[in-house]
């Protein structure tokens, strides 16, 4: 998966608006809320992620793909990691990992705030 595909994948979730609040800096938003970060494009392929309640959900990434996932500066003891897209981590479950972001920061949001369904 490269990024441009992770970009169109994210995009197509209800709701879902790209924004740059840094910059160059690409995020993908449900709402007022980010439940992907896409960087800028030049760091490399990435996409870094909620992928977890906690730190210690979040790490079972870190130790099924050390060389793929790495805790994210700042938020990462919340349960956000980036996950390569051109390494070892299958497609599959990046797009799994995406959908649980998503849903995470869904459950949240207050609900005028989130996207129409059905």
């Amino acid at each position: 998966m490269d990024r441009r595909e992770m970009r169109a994948y994210c995009l197509g979730k209800p709701g879902a608006w790209l924004d740059q609040p840094w910059e160059d800096d690409e995020v993908v938003k449900v709402g007022s809320r980010i439940f992907a970060f896409l960087g800028t494009g030049e760091a490399g392929a990435t996409v870094g992620i909620k992928c977890g309640p906690n730190r210690d959900v979040a790490d079972e990434w870190l130790h099924r793909y050390p060389a793929d996932a790495r805790v994210m500066p700042y938020i990462g003891r919340s349960g956000w990691n980036t996950l390569r897209l051109d390494g070892a981590i299958p497609a599959d479950e990046l797009v799994e990992a995406v959908d649980a972001s998503y849903e995470t920061v869904v459950a949240k949001l207050p609900r005028r705030e989130r996207p129409a369904t059905g």
